[in-house]
Order: C-alpha cells, then structure tokens, then sequence
C-alpha cells in the first residue's frame, strides 16, 4: 500500500510540474493531457481495487473496521468527483492556474486519505490473507 501510495504522490507531482513547466502554453499541452490521464486512472483503478477486492476481504476478517472502511469509500468517492473536475478542466483547455487549483484540492484530499488510510490499515494488511493479484487489488501502477 505504501507503495502504490508513493507511486501515486510521484505522478501527481509529475502532473503538477507538467502544468508548471507549460504554465504559459494554452490550451493544455499535450504532455499535460497525458499526465493527466493517466495520473487520474491510475487514482481511480487504485480505488475501485480497494472498493471491489481488499476492502471487502478486511471487513470480513476485522468486522470492527467497518466504520473505517465506509469513510475510506466515502473519500474514495469525493476523490472521483474531484478527478472528474480535474478530467473536465483539461478537457476543455483551462488555465493552468485553473488545472492547479483542481490539482491542489486533489492533493489535499489525496494526502489525508492515504495518511489516514496507511493508518488504520497497515497493520491489519500485515496479516491478512487475500488471494488476490496485488495489481488488481491496489490498481494499475
């Protein structure tokens, strides 16, 4: 999970400095469409894994998780909505000024979320026992 969160924090970075280093290019360039892309897929396949494959599997393990599990779902929610504000700005050649205030907010949310998340989860991911490809489960990086 780590990892996959470290991976995750590298391509918004390579995003941001995408929007950066074209800060004076409008429409979006090229190279920023494709950070963006792919940095909002790799995000979302993160999430659906969880969603669909460990968090089931720790909930049935550690019952008493299951607050925790439903207001990870509920950021994992607000992330999308935020990504799909993200997608449309690029989508339709906003500012980068504009790009970089749906990327900070994304930022924002993204880092308290894996914070909390590697947290609660951590340590009960140490022993629990899930027959599933860590590609499938934690996305596509």
């Amino acid at each position: 999970m780590r990892t996959v969160h470290h991976r995750l924090r590298e391509a918004l970075r390579v995003t941001q400095d995408a929007v950066r280093d074209g800060a004076d290019a409008e429409p979006a360039t090229r190279d920023l469409l494709v950070f963006c892309h792919g940095f909002c897929a790799a995000l979302t396949g993160h999430h659906e894994g969880e969603d669909e494959l460990l968090f089931p599997a720790v909930v049935a393990a550690y019952p008493e998780l299951g607050d925790t599990l439903r207001y990870l779902r509920q950021d994992h929610s607000m992330i999308g909505h935020l990504l799909s504000g993200l997608r449309a700005a690029v989508e339709r050649a906003a500012t980068p000024a504009e790009i970089s205030r749906h990327l900070e907010g994304v930022a924002a949310i993204m880092e308290s979320h894996f914070r909390y998340e590697e947290r609660q989860l951590l340590s009960v991911l140490e022993t629990l026992a899930l027959d599933a490809d860590p590609q499938v489960v934690f996305g596509p990086l």
